[in-house]
């Protein structure tokens, strides 16, 4: 699937891979000062993202306002990233992007989504946890660990 044209989602091409990188900085610029590092999104080479993975660019009026990096496995998807510009946080844009995802891995086949996201990072897994998604694991990661989160889907 190239174009959900019900939602506005594409899947990006190699010329938006500035612009990827442009909102992912913005979005996750944030957590800069509570982690004491740029998070992993924002180091991520974009280009190459495009390339070997599903991602998928939200626009709205010709602007890019959401970023989606899917990554299928046999038996999983991984949500990668998702990257929300920061004046549309709040808005409902991240749930639309993660009911995507849910439909995009059942599409595919697949019955179960993950994702990890920093422990600091409260409201991301507040909100993950209100859309069904239970912890997994934790892992040490330089001074912070890294929350593994899954969530089963009905076929």
């Amino acid at each position: 699937m190239t174009v959900d044209t019900r939602s506005g989602l594409r899947r990006a091409r190699g010329k938006d891979a500035s612009a990827v990188t442009a909102l992912v900085r913005r979005a996750y610029g944030k957590y800069v000062a509570r982690i004491g590092r740029e998070p992993k999104p924002m180091t991520a080479d974009y280009h190459a993202a495009i390339a070997a993975h599903q991602l998928w660019v939200l626009e709205e009026a010709g602007a890019l306002v959401a970023v989606l990096e899917l990554i299928p496995a046999a038996d999983h998807m991984l949500i990668e990233n998702i990257a929300v510009e920061p004046l549309e946080q709040g808005r409902g844009v991240g749930r639309r992007l993660m009911a995507f995802a849910e439909a995009e891995a059942r599409r595919q086949g697949l019955r179960e989504l993950r994702l990890y996201t920093n422990e600091r990072f409260t409201e991301n897994l507040a909100l993950y946890a209100r859309l069904g998604y239970s912890v997994t694991r934790r892992e040490p990661f330089k001074s912070t660990q890294i929350v593994h989160m899954a969530k089963q889907l009905d076929p």
